[in-house]
């Protein structure tokens, strides 16, 4: 049976040509880097965990091992995930689309239609798992076990790098960033792909802070003077570490992290952008058309001890 169809439309006229939906979450965390990429993972691939206690002892004429070394892993386990919408050609009588179909009772799907269906479905896929990556969960349909979700749970995670979230606002954005950059151990700071991966309330809350116009003793007019304009998209940073605005992270919600203790595991990544359109006409003489989408993700982070959260609460310590 289609996927049922909701129409509030009237079709006057002719059709302009053009499709709208409602926005989508964008997702940065894969388009723009915020993790270390695995491609081409068809059912596991391990990341090892390699860790010692101190190497350094005093010298002696004899070869003597010195240290431990131990080696973990962390698995990341692809796991797949299909879209299926059924579509009846005939719910597009009424719609904007009927007289592209023609005047025949053998419809064709339109072909700016379908442009539009394997637009949207992609980019709603895109949403998707920029969610599911740091918030999603193993048990519901659709999603795996996201990043800040498996932190919840970590016993690893050290408590003194557990900072306690608020409602971030403008006027406490500066002294809640300062708690996380201050939660970062020694042998973190410094690392050239360290990154504040901060919700996109509290970006939002530090560019308006930036802009002036109150407390944290940034001045009338904020950065270079410009007030609430200085902004245009550009790059951010705090106390000299870039700011990664990860659209899926939950409101109030962040972590300072490298990026390559952050990994994601695909089989191919062009997969999250192949739609399949198939009209079944043809096919099945009914007047369906299918969209298919298949692909396989994954989401895990290597040392638990290389993460600073913000917000989260850990019900293993």
């Amino acid at each position: 049976m289609p996927n049922p169809v909701t129409t509030g439309t009237t079709y006057a006229g002719e059709f302009a040509g053009k499709y709208i939906a409602a926005a989508l979450l964008s997702a940065p965390t894969l388009e723009q880097g915020g993790l270390t990429i695995h491609p081409n993972v068809k059912y596991k691939q391990v990341i090892q965990k390699f860790a010692t206690d101190s190497l350094v002892k005093d010298a002696s004429c004899e070869f003597s091992a010195s240290g431990t070394v131990t080696l973990t892993e962390r698995v990341l386990n692809p796991e797949e995930f299909q879209v299926n919408v059924l579509l009846c050609k005939k719910d597009l009588h009424s719609t904007w689309q009927a007289a592209e179909m023609g005047y025949s009772a053998f419809d064709v799907l339109p072909k700016s239609f379908e442009d539009y269906l394997i637009a949207y479905v992609s980019a709603n896929v895109a949403s998707s798992m920029e969610t599911t990556i740091w918030t999603g969960v193993n048990n519901t349909a659709g999603q795996f076990a996201g990043i800040m979700t498996q932190l919840t749970t970590d016993a690893a995670l050290p408590a003194a790098q557990e900072v306690a979230g608020t409602t971030v606002t403008a006027a406490n954005v500066i002294a809640e960033l300062g708690k996380i950059v201050d939660a970062i151990p020694a042998r973190m700071y410094g690392q050239a792909d360290l990154k504040l991966y901060l919700s996109q309330n509290i970006v939002k809350a530090y560019i308006r802070a930036l802009g002036g116009f109150g407390a944290s003793g940034l001045g009338a007019n904020g950065t270079n003077n410009l007030g609430t304009q200085w902004y245009t998209n550009g790059s951010l940073s705090f106390d000299g570490l870039p700011i990664f605005m990860a659209n899926g992270l939950a409101a109030n919600t962040g972590i300072a992290s490298t990026t390559s203790n952050l990994h994601f595991a695909t089989g191919l990544m062009n997969d999250m952008n192949v739609v399949k359109v198939i009209d079944t006409a043809d096919i099945l003489g009914d007047e369906n058309v299918r969209v298919v989408m298949r692909f396989t993700a994954d989401a895990k982070y290597g040392f638990a001890e290389d993460i600073v959260t913000y917000g989260i609460t850990n019900s293993a310590n």
